[in-house]
């Protein structure tokens, strides 16, 4: 079982930058999972936005790209997502996830290839 938990959301201006950390229970420096960031606004399905495996291979979302940077530092078992130039449109609860120890699939953002979540933290972008 992985445990993880989110931090770092909150209320910011358009254009402004905030950055999220996910703490996970699993050992960064030893595990081949992915962790990944999703977001989800009421009534809409989860976003899969940004995602970086074992070996420090990133993926974004279009919608996310070039604007947000995921990264991890294993001595502290946490994965980041900074946001810069965050938009109105970027308002929604994020949720960061890993995949399983050995099912990885790099590069992926779906939702159905992360198995452990976090609970979420909102991020909410005034114009």
């Amino acid at each position: 079982q992985v445990h993880l938990t989110e931090s770092g959301g909150g209320s910011v201006r358009a254009g402004g930058s905030l950055r999220l950390s996910c703490l996970a229970s699993l050992r960064l420096t030893y595990s081949s999972a992915c962790v990944g960031w999703f977001r989800q606004v009421p009534g809409n399905e989860r976003e899969g936005i940004a995602a970086i495996d074992s070996d420090g291979i990133t993926a974004y979302a279009a919608s996310v790209r070039g604007r947000f940077t995921i990264s991890k530092d294993k001595t502290k078992n946490t994965v980041y997502l900074q946001m810069n130039s965050l938009k109105p449109e970027d308002t929604a609860m994020y949720y960061c996830a890993a995949s399983g120890e050995y099912d990885c699939y790099s590069g992926s953002l779906k939702e159905t290839d992360f198995g452990f979540w976090g609970q979420g933290t909102q991020v909410t972008v005034s114009s």
